[in-house]
């Protein structure tokens, strides 16, 4: 069974389809009380790091860099680490990761899912099947 990962912006309302809601952002959220903002855990260490966020600044055109660096800070030991626990919280369950960014197509929180996704293929690849 694929874990099915979707993105959403945090001021967007709580599903139950959502799943485990993870909260991706560095920082918190613009104008969210902590009362009424649904998530089940805050991975702001899997976040961009400060300096990628600030060179990235949501320019369009830094985008294609923006990912090569993400990519590579997720590739460090502590950061795979860190998806694999996020995979293991959500368990069997859907995970919607939330982020605040305005640009619903340039944001870390789109990088994280397909890294995510590809993480979690390649540890169903490597589990062994159950016999008949």
């Amino acid at each position: 069974m694929t874990i099915r990962i979707q993105i959403k912006r945090a001021y967007e309302e709580a599903q139950p389809s959502d799943g485990y809601r993870a909260f991706v952002d560095r920082l918190w959220p613009r104008g969210l009380s902590k009362e009424t903002f649904k998530f089940d855990a805050w991975y702001k260490d899997l976040a961009p790091s400060a300096e990628l966020r600030t060179w990235f600044g949501h320019k369009v055109e830094n985008w294609e860099q923006f990912k090569d660096s993400y990519r590579s800070e997720l590739r460090a030991p502590e950061q795979q680490e860190r998806m694999r626990e996020l995979l293991a919280a959500a368990g069997k369950q859907a995970i919607t990761l939330l982020y605040a960014a305005k640009d619903t197509e340039h944001n870390q929180a789109v990088v994280l899912a397909a890294e995510l996704q590809a993480m979690s293929t390649a540890a169903r690849k490597r589990a062994p099947r159950k016999s008949a």
